[in-house]
């Protein structure tokens, strides 16, 4: 009787190994769709790099990093930063898609003049005299009205779980660059201002294929009602956003500033060469912030912190060292643009690392809704990331030296992010 009596018991504990194993199986599955649009992307934004940091001249490849870092930084002003409140939807409540999609196309077209007057003040503070106003105002137009929108795309199938679409767009998008910047390498005349029609173009038809292909059909509804409750909270993760990329990017229009076009080029070549480690822990990142919207205790234990802490910095820095080390040994592996920088770039060992670290405690806040939290953070951390590099170009003579000392500075920025951060996270999550 005893062992017949066991039978449901041992029945309802395999139910719940089944149903584990199935969630986590499930888990895997999507992050490896996922990934394979970072790998892609991966493969092809080397190669564009590769394209145009060798086609352009040191100094025109750093105006043109600059201004585009610029365009990433305003494009978050499109719409007022209503994006946040789409991808929520396409989480949570994908059959509003329509109507928030309405909304995002309203606001977006309100948010131009406020645009346009951000990106002519950022003009004047970084780029007069540097780089011509047309060629400025051609690159922001392709980042914050070609290629934001397709970023929004990307958001809206992944908030919905199709990662595998979301990941076949990435690689088309990316692609569609990539073939730009080798087209350009064939041009008559290889200069930023010819560059940047490339650019608009390889944009605009990522765009066609974003919303031609992979948008989800749903009817467009106005519900102004439902997108004024909204705003306010989108207003924060706009703010928010422009801060992170302030704080993100403030380093390239300092050298710029300060150092020149030519000591720019040199700092975006290396740079990038960071920025191409953070493109898996992103991956990593945006199913996090999903998960934590359904469940925003997720990160309460200590161990689970610290070890996701460690892996992201562990990845990011085997990464750059891996890159470190082929460009020693082979410093024209990618160009001879390049190989004036590849002695330099294993002195930033540490800076992939801390700058996906302080990224990530980003997204922590957003995932919990504490947006307004997260723009306080951020302005703090730009605010400390302009005193510290306006140190750092004004007092290190050497750019040796120079790059070296990011390592310190990031480290700073990670602390006080981690400071700042993880003090938000004890209190309670706000409803989503």
């Amino acid at each position: 009787m005893t062992e017949a009596g066991n039978i449901p018991q041992r029945r309802r504990h395999l139910a719940r190994i089944g149903a584990f194993v199935a969630e986590r199986r499930r888990l895997v599955r999507d992050y490896l769709s996922a990934i394979s649009g970072a790998g892609g992307r991966l493969v092809f934004s080397l190669a564009y790099f590769i394209a145009l940091a060798n086609t352009l001249s040191i100094a025109e490849f750093g105006m043109f990093a600059t201004a585009s870092a610029a365009g990433v930084m305003l494009s978050r002003i499109l719409a007022f930063g209503f994006i946040s409140a789409l991808y929520r939807t396409a989480t949570i409540r994908p059959n509003l898609i329509g109507t928030f999609t309405a909304g995002f196309l309203l606001l977006g077209a309100i948010s131009l003049p406020l645009l346009a007057a951000a990106a002519y003040g950022v003009y004047l503070a970084f780029f007069a005299g540097i780089v011509p106003l047309s060629v400025f105002a051609a690159i922001v137009f392709a980042e914050a009205l070609l290629w934001r929108p397709v970023e929004v795309a990307l958001i809206v199938n992944n908030g919905l779980g199709k990662f595998g679409r979301a990941a076949l767009m990435t690689i088309l998008a990316t692609a569609l660059r990539a073939l730009g910047a080798v087209l350009f390498m064939f041009a008559a005349q290889p200069t930023i201002a010819v560059w940047s029609w490339y650019y608009i173009a390889a944009n605009a038809a990522s765009l066609l294929i974003a919303f031609g292909i992979f948008y989800p059909r749903q009817r467009l509804r106005l519900r102004l009602a439902l997108y004024l409750r909204r705003l306010a909270d989108s207003i924060y993760v706009a703010g928010a956003e422009v801060l992170f990329y302030l704080q993100m990017e403030f380093d390239k229009l300092l050298v710029l500033a300060i150092g020149g076009p030519h000591l720019a080029g040199i700092y975006a070549i290396i740079m990038r060469l960071v920025d191409l480690t953070a493109i898996p822990i992103r991956t990593f990142s945006m199913m996090l912030v999903q998960r934590m919207m359904r469940a925003p205790e997720l990160l309460s234990r200590l161990s689970v912190k610290s070890g996701i802490e460690g892996g992201v910095f562990a990845v990011s820095t085997l990464a750059l060292a891996a890159l470190g080390i082929v460009l020693h040994f082979f410093p024209n592996a990618l160009g001879s643009n390049v190989a004036e920088a590849a002695p330099l770039v294993a002195l930033a060992i540490c800076v992939p690392g801390l700058r996906n670290l302080v990224e990530y405690q980003a997204e922590l806040l957003f995932a919990r809704g504490q947006t307004l939290v997260r723009a306080i953070n951020l302005a703090l951390l730009a605010g400390l990331k302009a005193v510290l590099l306006t140190y750092v170009l004004t007092n290190i003579p050497g750019t040796p030296d120079l790059v070296l000392s990011l390592n310190v500075v990031f480290l700073l920025l990670y602390l006080a992010s981690a400071l700042l951060t993880y003090s938000a996270l004890r209190r309670p999550a706000k409803p989503v």
